[in-house]
């Protein structure tokens, strides 16, 4: 089981969860508004709740190698345009 955590704008969310459901990922997280630092060295802050300007959303999806394989293309597609970052990992249910 792989673990894939996406970080985009919300501009980009829809993209994202059409490129999940059309790999056949099993199903996802969304948490909106994350705020942090990024490489840029900006800083989300909590004012941007109310714009929604430059508000990120972190998606976490479960699945297995070949899902991950399906996705690599429309995944790496959206984030080298839009920006983002996406990792993947080695997931182990307790």
């Amino acid at each position: 089981m792989k673990r894939l955590d996406l970080i985009m704008s919300e501009r980009e969310l829809d993209k994202v969860l059409n490129a999940l459901k059309q790999a056949g990922a099993p199903g996802y997280s969304v948490m909106r508004h994350v705020t942090g630092q990024g490489r840029g060295g900006d800083v989300v802050s909590e004012s941007m709740d109310f714009s929604g300007l430059g508000a990120n959303a972190h998606v976490i999806v479960f699945c297995d190698e070949a899902t991950i394989e399906q996705l690599k293309p429309a995944v790496n597609s959206i984030l080298s345009y839009y920006g983002g970052v996406a990792f993947v990992a080695d997931a182990h249910p307790l």
